[in-house]
């Protein structure tokens, strides 16, 4: 059986705003994660391990950290004289210019390309979030079912609302969409990958952008589109999947990782692959104690740091104590401080008192500015322990 020609298009331009200071000076899919990674090594490592090798990532807020990362494709062997990685930044010159308004509008801007690339099928992806999936089976499924839109679904704990929630019947066909309800009808919700198929997508976009005089985000105009109107099925992802648009679910993605309830990072079979730095190991003094934690290259602990992810650089002098805590690259702890479920941006520079709480995430700056998420809702995802 021939292979289906795929691209796969990466949507790496929202602006992430659910994240405060997190992004709001580098773009969400280059967030750092597990300490060494960025998110966008999730959904490039997924993609060249299911032998998809035409890529190409959609920019527009803030490309400079994540162009600087991307480093032409190289570590996820992209750098490839045929096909590869390819970036599409905003143009202007031609028909598609300017801003994108959502991201099926995103898909609209970058129509003609796809055209000219000439897929069989087009699959869809957001930078957002940690998973493991082997995209071939989707594919599989796709091509079984005879559909012009598959959707990659999964079961959530959470409020569901935050999504686009699927409604399908027994055969798997996606019989309803609603996109971020105010009342969700179940948890099975898309987690924001689809595949499409490509002549079928592209009259969708011209017939949508004609119809109403511009496209949004894929939940108010094309998924509807393709459920009332085209074979829609879904395809179930059984295992692990995080949305990390939140501060608190990008702070329970990572006590779970060290409760062992996370997305794996270090299947020899399904490594997740990045530009990772060169640093020298991480340094453990005489006086520091260390519990149940991930400590990045580079780092160098002297304090008390107990279940908690450190970032390349982070220094914890002695006299501090850190629990629960996500520190991003560089950040410094000084004596007598005493943090608490913080997550703390690159280059923050924490002083002695106490900060965080038991009940909230609290978010340090790289300026030192504190901001405190509401106490947990009652039907959120917690890490054991928490």
């Amino acid at each position: 059986m021939r292979i289906p020609r795929t691209l796969a298009l990466i949507l790496a331009g929202g602006k992430g705003s659910r994240l405060g200071a997190l992004t709001e000076k580098k773009v969400k899919p280059a967030l750092p994660v597990a300490g060494t990674y960025r998110l966008i090594d999730v959904a490039l490592s997924n993609l060249v391990h299911s032998h998809i090798s035409d890529v190409w990532v959609v920019e527009q807020f803030l490309p400079h950290s994540l162009n600087a990362h991307l480093a032409n494709g190289r570590p996820w062997d992209l750098d490839r004289t045929h096909g590869g990685l390819q970036v599409l930044p905003p143009y202007e010159g031609s028909e598609g210019e300017g801003f994108a308004e959502g991201n099926a509008d995103s898909l609209y801007r970058q129509k003609d390309l796809i055209r000219d690339f000439a897929p069989d099928l087009v699959l869809v992806l957001s930078a957002d979030h940690l998973y493991t999936l082997n995209f071939l089976d989707v594919i599989d499924t796709h091509l079984a079912q005879e559909a012009d839109l598959t959707v990659v679904t999964t079961l959530v704990d959470e409020d569901p609302s935050r999504y686009g929630v699927v409604q399908t019947d027994d055969a798997g066909r996606v019989t309803g969409f609603d996109y971020k309800p105010e009342e969700p009808r179940g948890r099975l919700v898309a987690g924001e990958m689809f595949l499409y198929d490509a002549d079928r997508l592209l009259e969708a976009l011209d017939l949508l952008h004609e119809q109403e005089g511009g496209l949004e985000d894929y939940g108010n105009d094309l998924v509807p589109w393709f459920v009332a109107h085209r074979t829609v099925v879904e395809h179930r992802l059984e295992g692990y999947w995080m949305d990390l648009g939140t501060l608190q679910s990008y702070w329970t993605a990572h006590l779970q990782l060290l409760d062992g309830d996370g997305v794996s990072l270090d299947d020899p079979a399904w490594p997740i692959l990045s530009a990772q730095p060169q640093r020298v190991p991480a340094r453990i003094a005489g006086s520091a104690e260390l519990r149940g934690s991930m400590v990045a290259a580079g780092a160098t602990v002297r304090g008390a740091v107990e279940r908690s992810v450190l970032g390349p650089g982070v220094l914890v002098e002695e006299g501090a104590t850190v629990r629960g805590c996500v520190l991003l690259d560089r950040v410094r702890v000084r004596a007598g401080a005493v943090l608490e479920n913080v997550v703390a941006d690159v280059g923050a520079d924490i002083p002695a008192g106490e900060h965080g709480t038991a009940g909230a995430v609290t978010l340090v700056d790289d300026s030192g500015a504190v901001a405190t998420t509401e106490e947990f809702d009652r039907g959120a995802v917690l890490p054991r322990g928490a």
